[in-house]
């Protein structure tokens, strides 16, 4: 029997403790939507910059490479996993760098899902290169596949075409990073901004959706999910981090904090028209189908 780690009292917002692919092979559910994260394998020892300071690109032990073919076969693993929990119509979203997402992009292949965009997500505050021998680097990727060849997805064209100033929007983002006001709990080594995960989900799922993240660190992926009406699981390793989504979470059963956090994200990334965030802060509790836990 699995026990939640938390649940939000309106049922929207569950966090798991415990390994993702044993997790996730021993329920029975599909969602909607699928966000990871997963380790770049980037932790080898380098130096960038953060705040005017020369820190460790270390993040732990997890993110550190154990050669090509274990990491290969690392993200072959819990992509399957994954993909045995997604819906028939259901996508998913993988982020990375140079260090890992051309295995993702083969595991993706290789297990039958249908690529649809590599997102370019260009960050207007890049860290400067120390080094000066290559090019600065300044964005992330973020591949996004349908789990079907043949079944088609949702996507909210219309909503991407409106944002974008009535043009079709294209697939390199100009978003910032992590904001000071998303560490209000504290803050994860590899945290992604609100506003990514948001245009995320308002871009491939509708209200009321079930979204899962492996990989969830701090959750941004679940606090975006709750500010816009979405379902969420969450799945971590570490409790310290889990006590961390778990007080991020908390903070939203503040409507004051809720509407903060939405008119952050409308100024950031201008995510939805004005009248929406009055549904948005006035919106219940959802229920209908639930975890079996």
């Amino acid at each position: 029997m699995i026990a939640p780690f938390y649940k939000s009292e309106n049922r929207d917002f569950t966090l798991l403790k415990g390994d993702c692919i044993e997790l996730l092979n021993s329920f029975d559910f599909k969602f909607d939507m699928i966000f990871a994260d997963p380790p770049y394998h980037l932790s080898n020892g380098g130096i960038s910059v953060q705040s005017g300071k020369m820190v460790s690109v270390n993040k732990g032990d997890w993110d550190k490479s154990k050669g090509f073919e274990e990491d290969y076969l690392f993200d072959k693993s819990w992509l399957e996993a994954c993909r045995n929990k997604l819906k028939s119509n259901g996508t998913i979203w993988v982020s990375g760098t140079y260090h890992n997402i051309f295995s993702i992009a083969r595991c993706l292949n290789e297990l039958g899902f249908k690529i649809l965009n590599c997102i370019t997500w260009q960050k207007k505050n890049p860290p400067p290169n120390l080094s000066c021998r290559y090019f600065t680097y300044s964005a992330e990727y973020i591949l996004w596949a349908r789990k079907e060849q043949k079944v088609a997805h949702f996507f909210n064209y219309e909503l991407m075409k409106e944002i974008n100033g009535g043009t079709q929007m294209r697939d390199v983002w100009t978003l910032p990073a992590i904001s000071a006001w998303e560490k209000s709990c504290g803050k994860h080594p590899t945290q992604k901004p609100l506003c990514v995960l948001a245009r995320i989900i308002q871009a491939s799922t509708e209200p009321g959706a079930w979204i899962l993240d492996p990989f969830t660190g701090s959750s941004t992926t679940g606090i975006a999910a709750s500010l816009l009406d979405r379902r969420f699981l969450g799945i971590d390793q570490s409790e310290e981090f889990l006590k961390m989504s778990q007080a991020r979470r908390e903070e939203l059963n503040s409507i004051a904090k809720k509407m903060e956090y939405l008119d952050r994200l409308q100024k950031q990334a201008k995510l939805f028209q004005d009248s929406e965030v009055k549904v948005l802060r006035d919106s219940g509790a959802y229920y209908g189908p639930d975890l079996p836990f």
